[in-house]
């Protein structure tokens, strides 16, 4: 078995073709929202992905097959006045799960995000996603939380129309 891991080109086309397969497997999923990608991000993701400078695409294949992804999303921490890494996807395909892929595709993040000048990443689950808790934790990530008595941080969203 070969296991490729690498920075996505946004202007190859098997590689994009690729990032979409597996965005749209992982949002078709439970843990994803259970709903396949618009018409709208499958013709314009790629595009607007290309124009940033603050994102970028881990793809993982194995044995030249697409199996996994990590998109992340550079923000910024006012308090260490440096930059954050968000992993805002982490897919791995279900024939591909079990083969620690999400632990190589996290440390060529982090390698990334340390590459950068960033002072940490951060990622967001599901209460709910067991499998994916306990990979990250194994990573070295846990809840974040300032002061015991306050409570762990929450994360929250509103939608704009």
């Amino acid at each position: 078995m070969t296991v490729n891991i690498f920075l996505a080109d946004y202007t190859n086309i098997q590689q994009t073709d690729d990032l979409i397969i597996l965005l749209n497997a992982y949002a078709q999923d439970p843990m994803g929202g259970g709903e396949s990608l618009t018409d709208y991000v499958r013709e314009n993701l790629i595009a607007t992905l290309a124009k940033r400078s603050d994102v970028f695409t881990i793809l993982c294949y194995v044995d030249d097959k697409p199996a996994g992804l990590i998109n992340c999303i550079e923000g910024f921490s006012t308090f260490n006045c440096k930059p954050v890494m968000n992993i805002h996807d982490v897919i791995v395909l279900e024939d591909f799960r079990g083969l620690k892929l999400s632990t190589k595709m996290l440390a060529e993040v982090e390698a990334l995000a340390s590459f950068r000048g960033c002072c940490k990443l951060t990622l967001e689950v599901l209460e709910g996603n067991d499998i994916a808790k306990k990979s990250y934790q194994n990573f070295g990530f846990s809840s974040y939380e300032l002061d015991p008595e306050i409570g762990k941080a929450m994360f929250w969203e509103k939608k704009i129309s």
